[in-house]
């Protein structure tokens, strides 16, 4: 088999294809959940925290006395951690909604009857004349 023959059949492998739909997807949805924590969850949280932008929690490494994010990374080093607690955040959020969908997943799964069983295959000839045999020599 040629290398591109091989190439081909791997590429056009169902597991293949489906995996690239589930990035494309994961990647939509993550932009999604970014914009849920950015600008739906995070001001709300920070309203409550007393009216405090979570991205501008910053301690300035390199001696820097601005007072946002953008620009102290401008002047040099920062330790970002509240652009850390936004993303830590986002992670919750996301593996929270996908455990909600596996789980319904799962749930729809049981509530599917069960396919009803194939009926038997019936019984040879040669097998029921055997049997025959068998039980008339045990008499």
């Amino acid at each position: 088999m040629s290398f591109m023959s091989e190439f081909k059949e791997f590429a056009v492998k169902g597991n293949v294809m489906d995996l690239a739909v589930g990035v494309i997807i994961g990647g939509a949805f993550g932009k999604i959940v970014d914009s849920m924590v950015g600008d739906l969850i995070m001001p709300l949280v920070g309203k409550v925290v007393g009216g405090l932008d979570f991205n501008n929690y910053f301690i300035p490494l390199a001696g820097q006395t601005v007072t946002t994010l953008a620009e102290a990374k401008k002047a040099g080093a920062v330790f970002a951690y509240g652009s850390f607690l936004t993303i830590a955040l986002n992670f919750v959020i996301l593996a929270f909604i996908i455990f909600l969908m596996v789980k319904q997943m799962n749930r729809l799964k049981r509530e599917a009857p069960p396919a009803p069983p194939a009926p038997p295959a019936p019984t040879p000839e040669d097998v029921l004349l055997l049997r025959e045999i068998r039980d008339s020599l045990k008499k």
